[in-house]
C-alpha cells in the first residue's frame, strides 16, 4: 500500500484456482470497534477500492470492513485477470504494478506500517502456468508493489536459460514445418500487416499452422492461431522451424536463417520521417545494426513506389519490394464500423477524433502533444476523441483519463480505429498515409514542426506543400478546423485526390490476398 494509507497490511496471497486473485487482509489504522458501529475512521472508507495500478491497465476490487472485537479488519479480493476491449479474461500486461488506495484522501490518515513489517507479509513468489509470473516487494518508503511477467518456466527464465535455449535454436536439425511465424511490434500484440496476411492464410490455406510471438500472454492472437510466449522453449523451437517468418519490424533476437527458411518484413507504414540509414546523426554501430538486420529479410513489403523507393536505399536493400498496397488497410474496405463503435463504448451521433501522434526520440513516452483533456472540453458535447500512442509508448507512459476522451493506446490494431473515426489528427505519423484510405478528413496538429523536422528526424518531403489537410500550430486553430470539416474538405480536395494517387494506389480491400498468393507462388509452403 502506498506510504500515509489508514489501511495495515498483515497479509498477502496469491490464490489458486481458475480465476488467481490477490487476497489483501489487514486492519484499519486508528480505527476501534465501539457499540455504535465500526469506529471513527472507518466512514471515509465507504467506496473505497484496493488497486494493482500500472501504465494501461489498473486491476481493483473493494474495500471489505470486518468489525471485530479490539479493532477493525478490512479484506480485499483483486482478481488477477480482466477483460478489455471486448477480449476474453486474460492476465494483465506485464509491467510494475503498485499497490494504491482509491476513493480515499490518504494524505488526511496517519501512515501505516513501515516497509520491515510489511515484508513479512509478502507472499513468494509465483508462476501460474500459460498465465503469468507474478512477484510482490516493498520499496525503502513503504510502497507495494507487484511484478506481472511473462510466464516463463525456471528452464526458461534469466540471462543463462535464454543463452542455453538460444545456442539449442542455432544448432537445431528438426526438419522446416509448414508454418508461418508472426510478429507484430515485438510481439506487443497481434496486429497491423502481420494480422490482415494470418487472416488471409486462415481463408485461404487454413491446413498451414499460424504460430504468433506474443510478449505475454495478455496478447490476444486469431482464432486458430496458436500463442508462443517470447522466449519460451516452444517459441524458440517454432522461430527455427516454421517455414515462414512473417514480422513488421526488428527480428530483435538474432536470427539463424537455415536452408529454406524465409523471412518477410511488411515493416508498419510509409515514411515521412527519416528512418534506418537515413537518420541524421546516425552512428556507425546503428548503421552495422541496421546493415545486418536488413540482411536477413528475404522479401520486403511497400505500400506504394514512393515507400519502395525509400526502403531500398534507408535499409541497403538490394531485392524487388512487394508494391501490393498494405494488408492491414483491407479492412477499411471491409470492415463494421458501426460493431467498433459499440465495442469501443462510442454513442450513436458523436463525432469521432482520433488523435494519433508519432512518439518522440527525446521523449518517448510523451504521447499527448495536444493535452487532450483541454481539447476535448473545447470541443464541447457532441465530439469524442480517442488518444491513440505510438506502439513505443505502449509499455511505458499513462493512459488519459478525461471527459470524452477514451485512451485507445492498448486497443489491439489502429486500423480499427480508422474505421470509427469521423477525422484524423496527427503530427508525422505513417498513419496519415493509411487514413487517407477512408477519404475523411485528415488534420496535422504540429506545434514543434521546426523542431522535428530540423533537429530530430527530418522529412522526405515537403509535408507543407502537399498534405491532404490543415496543418495548424495552435490548439484553438485546429478546434476551428474541426468545427468546420466543409471548408477542409473543399479546400485540400486536390491534395487529397492527388495524395491517394501517390501513396494508396493498391489499397483497394484485397492486398492481403496478392500477398499470400505471392508467398504462395515462391513454393516456400507445401500446397494443399
Amino acid at each position: 500500500m502506498t506510504p500515509g494509507s489508514p489501511l495495515a497490511i498483515s497479509s498477502l496471497v496469491f490464490t489458486d484456482g481458475p480465476e488467481p486473485t490477490l487476497e489483501i487482509a489487514g486492519h484499519v489504522v486508528g480505527a476501534q470497534e465501539s457499540s455504535g458501529g465500526a469506529g471513527p475512521g472507518t466512514a471515509s472508507l465507504a467506496g473505497a477500492r484496493v488497486a494493482l495500478v500500472g501504465h494501461r491497465q489498473e486491476l481493483s476490487a473493494a474495500v471489505k470492513l470486518q468489525p471485530g472485537d479490539d479493532r477493525v479488519a478490512w479484506r480485499s479480493s483483486i482478481p488477477l485477470l480482466a477483460s478489455r476491449w471486448g477480449a476474453p479474461m486474460l492476465p494483465a500486461p506485464s509491467g510494475r504494478y503498485r499497490l494504491e488506495l482509491l476513493g480515499v484522501d490518504v494524505a488526511a490518515h496517519t501512515p501505516g506500517p513501515n516497509a520491515a513489517s510489511l515484508r513479512q507479509a509478502l507472499p513468494p513468489a509465483r508462476l501460474y502456468t500459460n498465465l503469468f509470473a507474478i512477484f510482490a516487494s516493498v520499496d525503502a518508503d513503504g510502497t507495494v508493489s507487484v511484478e506481472i511477467a511473462p510466464p516463463l518456466t525456471d528452464d526458461e527464465r534469466g540471462a543463462a536459460q535464454q543463452a542455453r535455449l538460444e545456442a539449442a535454436y542455432r544448432q537445431s536439425p528438426a526438419p522446416l514445418a509448414n508454418a508461418v511465424f508472426f510478429e507484430s511490434f515485438y510481439g506487443q500484440n497481434a496486429s497491423c500487416n502481420p494480422l490482415a496476411i494470418d487472416r488471409e492464410f486462415a481463408a485461404t490455406r487454413p491446413d498451414v499452422l499460424r504460430y504468433w510471438s506474443v510478449a505475454d500472454a495478455s496478447v490476444v492472437v486469431p482464432e486458430g492461431s496458436i500463442a508462443l510466449i517470447d522466449g519460451s522453449a516452444e517459441w524458440w523451437r517454432i522461430r527455427g522451424s516454421a517455414r515462414l517468418l512473417v514480422v513488421n519490424d526488428w527480428l530483435r533476437k538474432r536470427y539463424r536463417r537455415r536452408r529454406g527458411q524465409k523471412v518477410l518484413q511488411t515493416w508498419h507504414g510509409t515514411p515521412l520521417k527519416r528512418i534506418a540509414l537515413t537518420r541524421p546523426g546516425l552512428r556507425p554501430r546503428a548503421a552495422i545494426a541496421t546493415l545486418l538486420e536488413c540482411s536477413r529479410w528475404d522479401f520486403l513489403l511497400a505500400q506504394n513506389p514512393y515507400s519502395a523507393k525509400i526502403f531500398r536505399s534507408a535499409y541497403a536493400f538490394l531485392g524487388a519490394p512487394w508494391q501490393e498496397g498494405y494488408p492491414r488497410n483491407d479492412v477499411l474496405a471491409t470492415g463494421d464500423a458501426a460493431a467498433l463503435r459499440t465495442k469501443l463504448g462510442i454513442a450513436e451521433g458523436v463525432t469521432v477524433i482520433l488523435y494519433a501522434p508519432t512518439w518522440r526520440d527525446d521523449a518517448p513516452n510523451d504521447v499527448d502533444q495536444l493535452d487532450v483533456a483541454a481539447f476535448s472540453r473545447e470541443l464541447g458535447p457532441g465530439f469524442v476523441t480517442l488518444i491513440r500512442g505510438h506502439s513505443r509508448s505502449l509499455r511505458g507512459g499513462s493512459d488519459v483519463h478525461a471527459s470524452n476522451v477514451i485512451d485507445v493506446t492498448s486497443y489491439p490494431d489502429t486500423s480499427d480505429l480508422f474505421l470509427v473515426a469521423d477525422a484524423l489528427v496527427t503530427d508525422y505519423s505513417s498513419v496519415m498515409f493509411d487514413y487517407s484510405v477512408t477519404g475523411k478528413p485528415i488534420y496535422f496538429y504540429t506545434p514543434d514542426l521546426d523542431h522535428y523536422r530540423d533537429e530530430i528526424r527530418g522529412f522526405y518531403f515537403d509535408l507543407l506543400a502537399v498534405s491532404p489537410g490543415p496543418v495548424v500550430r495552435g490548439a484553438d486553430e485546429l478546434v476551428a478546423q474541426l468545427r468546420n470539416p466543409e471548408a477542409a474538405t473543399s479546400t485540400y480536395a486536390t491534395r487529397y485526390a492527388a495524395w491517394q494517387k501517390r501513396f494508396n494506389p493498391r489499397d483497394d480491400g484485397t492486398a492481403a490476398a496478392r500477398v499470400v498468393a505471392r508467398i504462395l507462388g515462391t513454393g516456400l509452403l507445401d500446397p494443399k
